[in-house]
């Protein structure tokens, strides 16, 4: 545990994590200071002034700049920053919320990334411990911040937590006693200056603290994953590795033979399940179940808690969530796919014909990935937000129809008038939400509402 007492800590952004973090260090005796150039959110002040904990909003101060021994930043604020280069220039040290809240942090730690399904699997697995009756929270990037989760753990108490690449980097102790890595594909390239290379990097910093005591599980299946995993196979110091793969037989981890699920743990090999009976439909929620069944497995949770899990777990909130049906249309709220990769595994998820309602605020996409499975399987593409004219550009040619719209609204209404029976409208944006809604959350309830509305 580290010593922050009298220190005067800058947390720079006023959002969920912000305060959270804020809070904690109070707790732990510091001076924290928080600094958005924002308006903060009235119940998140109200929370901080009955707390003693000083805040602005609109700017940084000099206060931020001169008085902080060190800095907190969110995952939403860039390093191409002023404010960051400033803090790079003065040797500040900056931290993230995730290594701060570790430093107090009693629990041990299952630490989930991926550019897709992290999610999923987060709250798959905090589903499995609470079947098994396990003591288990989970948050972090979904739900509750790390610094939240810690008020009321203890030794007992296993901590899931879903990890974004932005908070990986400013980790420096870090160190999680499992690590996941579900895949890699290319998303927030604006904020890594269209280097994949560099976004890559900052999800692999998952293992960098990790040691031979410590497990990391990968998807095998994932091959730039898988690649950079194999780099690190040979460090002897690091920690064990285990695979997951639903395409071929692995040495050690989870895999599927003749359409079941099996482990090969330390060269005994077990059946699990059939996959067939995995709850929630889609090749890449399969393997999402690989990761979860694997993960609990070598937690030592017992193969009956791992089939009831995988059976019963039902998803999550904005993944590929049936909203309603209507004369005999199906709609899908996919919010929460906020890059190409995840549209293209929900495109991959249904057989029927779709409309699909596409955009946001881009990030450097390249809608043409989704090409085939457009050709195949939609008739319909509503470009919504900032992204809309990049959508049209790639896109206009490869789809019967292509229409626009200026809300949510607007889109689900347009998305009525073209869906047929036996056919579905798919909101999955490959895009932010940040140009029309507060978050992914707020713009798949935004679609909820809108189709209840019909």
């Amino acid at each position: 545990m580290r010593t922050v007492t009298d220190q005067h800590i800058a947390i720079l952004g006023g959002a969920r994590s912000g305060i959270a973090v804020a809070r904690l260090l109070k707790k732990q005796g510091a001076v924290p200071f928080v600094s958005d150039t924002s308006p903060i959110r009235e119940d998140l002040k109200t929370l901080l002034k009955s707390e003693g904990i000083e805040w602005e909003e609109g700017g940084h101060s000099d206060r931020v700049r001169q008085q902080a021994s060190m800095v907190v930043v969110s995952p939403g604020i860039p390093d191409s920053a002023e404010i960051m280069k400033y803090h790079k220039r003065e040797g500040t040290p900056v931290y993230s919320e995730l290594e701060v809240a570790d430093w107090f942090n009693q629990s041990p730690v299952i630490a989930v990334t991926g550019s897709n399904g992290k999610t999923t699997v987060t709250r798959w697995l905090e589903f499995t411990w609470q079947t098994a009756g396990r003591d288990v929270r989970a948050g972090g990037n979904i739900g509750l911040p790390y610094s939240d989760l810690i008020s009321d753990s203890g030794t007992e108490t296993t901590m899931i937590l879903e990890v974004s690449s932005f908070q990986l980097d400013h980790i420096w102790k870090f160190r999680p006693g499992i690590g996941v890595i579900l895949n890699i594909t290319p998303d927030h390239l604006d904020r890594y200056e269209q280097n994949f290379d560099r976004y890559a990097d900052a999800k692999l910093r998952l293992t960098e603290n990790q040691q031979s005591s410590d497990l990391l599980i990968y998807n095998a299946d994932d091959p730039v994953t898988a690649g950079r995993v194999e780099q690190l196979a040979n460090n002897t110091d690091g920690p064990k590795i285990f695979a997951y793969s639903i395409r071929h037989e692995v040495d050690r981890g989870a895999f599927v033979r003749n359409d079941t699920i099996w482990f090969n743990l330390n060269g005994h090999e077990e059946k699990l399940m059939p996959i067939k009976e995995v709850g929630i439909p889609g090749t890449h929620n399969l393997g999402n179940g690989l990761a979860t069944a694997l993960v609990a497995r070598v937690s030592e949770i017992r193969d009956e808690w791992i089939r009831e899990s995988l059976k019963q777990f039902t998803g999550v909130e904005h993944r590929l969530e049936m909203v309603r049906e209507l004369d005999g249309v199906r709609y899908v709220n996919d919010s929460k796919a906020t890059n190409i990769n995840a549209v293209w595994f929900a495109l991959d998820s249904y057989q029927a014909p779709i409309v699909l309602i596409l955009g946001g605020r881009d990030k450097g996409n390249d809608y043409r990935a989704l090409n085939d499975q457009i050709r195949n399987k939609v008739h319909t593409i509503i470009g919504l937000g900032e992204a809309r004219q990049a959508i049209k550009k790639q896109l206009k040619s490869v789809v019967p129809n292509y229409l626009e719209a200026g809300d949510m609204s607007e889109a689900v209404r347009l998305a009525k008038k073209q869906g047929k029976r036996g056919e579905i409208v798919l909101l999955s944006p490959a895009c932010a939400s940040f140009d029309m809604f507060e978050n992914y959350e707020h713009r798949g309830d935004a679609f909820k509402e809108a189709v209840r509305e019909l």
